[in-house]
């Protein structure tokens, strides 16, 4: 993808007597949207990189260093809550002071976080580690919510694909992070040297993350207005919607529902994949990061495509299939145990995220304007980061007394159900309406 891009003049014209607005500039291919789009998708490269490694070690860190052995679930629920914790307020400073500040500040948390929990893991200090994987999952949901700016960029036809341009960027993290994480581990036992190793090398990931998104500019919330992608009354509404009233409008709760089942199912799957592989398959702790890789790459390395399809097909297709294909991904959980078929089904399971999580986003976003779109996103992420972080718990507890089976067939039950639930109403159509007509 091309940075550089011409910086035509804008044309502007004077606002109507009385407006609070300034002038007011017309749709231009003036402004560096292709060139932030590239920008922002570079940084959650970083940032898939680093999640990678939570999802594989945040677990096994509290098990290994701190020995709380009947709590798998532990760790990557303490990223959950803590991400799930900041991604309202992270989306409210978004929607008051622009989106880059924010993604700023998220990615210095992150390379905080990395930092306590190497020390952590490298001298047993629990509050070392707990504290670090509290500023890592503050990190995670704050790097998520770059996804606001994209929808900031792109008109309510083309959404789909520019969310996905975004998020492309995670699948060269998914690639990235094995490349890195996996010859760290090489030939040695996992023990606290090791993973403080794996954390410094992810401080080193946010680092580039935070370099990486100070470079967006202008503003992708300045990008919003100037280029009208909203109607003139919508600008003109000084006053945020309350969130009582944006839940009421047509699409956002089955988005919300989708939303909220796809990402708890996947990051709970995701992140007790390391002790499935290790401690009920007996495979070695380096096989983690490939099938997390694959995962990942699931999750992002179709992206373009999806949200193509997104466009194309329409938003509810697109959150029930996704939905569906993850049922079948983990209910498959229950018959496989090499690292090949493992990496099969967690490359399905991140596939059918893929779509639900691009469809919901794109609902959520048509049913916004750019000043409340950061308010539905955080909320919406503060839901899913409160469901994972408790179904990731109870997923832990549940694979330490009854296995694998349990932890296959409880994920495919709560996919399935919204889905078929989805496919009884449209979300798409109110959504779409409320687009047209200003939300």
């Amino acid at each position: 993808m091309n940075a550089n891009v011409a910086r035509e003049p804008v044309a502007r014209d004077m606002p109507a007597a009385g407006s609070t607005l300034g002038p007011v500039v017309s749709r231009a291919p003036s402004l560096p949207i292709r060139r932030n789009t590239a920008l922002l998708s570079g940084s959650l490269a970083m940032n898939s990189a680093t999640l990678q490694l939570a999802a594989a070690v945040a677990s096994l860190t509290l098990v290994r260093v701190l020995e709380i052995e009947g709590l798998l679930g532990l760790g990557p629920a303490i990223t959950l809550a803590s991400g799930a914790l900041a991604a309202l307020p992270a989306g409210l400073l978004m929607d008051r002071f622009g989106r880059v500040p924010v993604l700023a500040g998220g990615f210095a948390a992150g390379v905080a976080g990395c930092l306590l929990a190497a020390l952590g893991s490298a001298q047993g200090w629990a509050f070392a580690v707990l504290a670090g994987l509290v500023l890592v999952g503050t990190a995670n949901a704050t790097a998520l919510l770059a996804r606001t700016a994209a929808g900031d960029m792109y008109p309510p036809e083309r959404r789909a694909r520019g969310i996905a341009l975004v998020l492309f960027g995670s699948v060269f993290g998914a690639i990235l992070g094995p490349a890195v994480f996996s010859p760290l581990l090489a030939g040695r036992e996992l023990d606290g040297g090791a993973l403080s190793t794996l954390w410094l090398a992810a401080a080193g990931f946010m680092l580039a993350g935070l370099a990486i998104v100070v470079a967006v500019r202008p503003d992708p919330k300045r990008i919003a207005a100037l280029l009208e992608i909203e109607d003139r009354s919508a600008v003109d509404r000084a006053a945020v919607a309350p969130l009582r009233e944006m839940l009421r409008r047509p699409g956002v709760i089955p988005a919300l529902v989708a939303a909220q089942a796809s990402f708890a199912v996947m990051v709970a799957v995701m992140t007790l994949t390391g002790a499935v592989v290790v401690d009920h398959h007996h495979h070695g702790a380096g096989n983690v990061f490939p099938i997390i890789g694959a995962h990942v790459i699931g999750m992002f390395g179709l992206i373009i495509v999806v949200g193509n399809l997104v466009d194309r097909v329409g938003r509810t297709p697109a959150l029930a299939g996704g939905l569906l294909l993850m049922g079948a991904s983990t209910i498959s959980l229950l018959w496989i145990t090499s690292v090949a078929a493992s990496a099969v089904a967690l490359f399905g399971l991140g596939l059918g995220w893929n779509f639900s999580f691009v469809a919901a986003t794109a609902v959520l976003s048509d049913a916004t304007a750019s000043h409340e779109r950061g308010k539905l996103l955080g909320f919406n992420d503060l839901l899913a980061g409160a469901t994972g972080a408790g179904l990731a718990l109870l997923g832990g507890l549940a694979l330490t007394a009854l296995g694998v089976a349990a932890l296959a067939i409880g994920g495919a039950a709560l996919v399935a159900a919204p889905a078929l639930w989805i496919l009884g109403s449209d979300p798409a159509r109110g959504a779409a309406a409320a687009a047209a007509g200003g939300p």
